[in-house]
């Protein structure tokens, strides 16, 4: 069974009430049961972290390369400049999805850059949650 991590920065734990215009009104723990559910739909065996910390991301994605693990990442606010976090990214040794919930190329300005993006597998972003669910369904073709 392929082992997935998916890895969630900053405010992510906020979900449901920090903008929910913006980020919808489902939680983290909704987040959670539905990659628990679709990764085990899907033969994948998946453990979702959330972290406001850029260290232990950082420490996440070595672990990850380490152990040739895949990964769902959606870095929030670190996307943009946090190049720790995209050097980690470059040294992943399996599929590495970028999500983000809402689109950031419709947003403002400073977020239409993403300085994990050129190391990542692909990018997936503006379907909510289920941007999370069809970047696990990409790993498991990517895996099969």
């Amino acid at each position: 069974m392929t082992r997935v991590l998916v890895l969630n920065g900053p405010n992510l734990s906020r979900l449901g009430s920090r903008e929910p215009e913006v980020y919808g009104h489902e939680t983290f723990e909704d987040l959670r049961a539905r990659c628990i559910a679709d990764g085990a739909a899907l033969g994948l065996d998946v453990e979702v972290r959330q972290t406001d910390d850029e260290a232990e991301l950082v420490h996440w994605l070595q672990e990850a390369a380490d152990a040739s693990c895949a990964v769902v990442l959606n870095p929030a606010a670190f996307t943009h400049y946090s190049y720790a976090l995209r050097d980690a990214c470059a040294q992943r040794t399996a599929p590495l999805i970028e999500v983000h919930l809402s689109n950031p190329a419709a947003r403002e300005e400073f977020r239409h850059t993403s300085v994990v993006s050129a190391v990542a597998t692909g990018t997936i972003a503006g379907f909510g949650l289920e941007s999370y669910s069809l970047a696990l369904a990409a790993i498991a073709r990517l895996s099969a």
